[in-house]
């Protein structure tokens, strides 16, 4: 496998505050359709979760994805992606879903001026 070329400082540093923003805006999303937003940026050794959210009795671990444009979201995210979010996700599951609870991987996609596309269950179709 080959590993993707560093990337020079100052666009690490801009990725990582338009990866944030996105995050702050995903979470007000999920906010605004009625979700609790449990956590943020959570790591584990399997990989990290932008978002914890919870509705009623079912647990969200979202991850979030930015594009410079739309058409650049159907891209955004893939199989590989969605499989570290689940594993993840399969991790952190004791720590904030109680038994009886669903648990769900989404996916929220952001580009400037469109509406977030929230994708649930997005692991289900992979």
């Amino acid at each position: 496998m080959r590993r993707p070329t560093p990337r020079p400082a100052a666009a690490r540093i801009a990725a990582e505050a338009a990866g944030r923003r996105g995050e702050r805006i995903a979470a007000w999303w999920l906010r605004l359709k009625g979700w609790s937003i449990l956590d943020r940026r959570v790591r584990t050794p399997a990989g990290e979760v932008d978002l914890v959210a919870k509705r009623g009795g079912l647990v969200a671990f979202v991850e979030v994805k930015s594009r410079a444009t739309a058409a650049e979201l159907d891209h955004a995210i893939d199989h590989r992606r969605l499989a570290r979010v689940a594993a993840a996700a399969e991790v952190l599951m004791p720590r904030y879903a109680t038994q009886g609870e669903d648990i769900r991987v989404d996916v929220i996609l952001l580009a400037p001026r469109t509406a977030p596309r929230h994708i649930e269950n997005a692991w289900i179709g992979y």
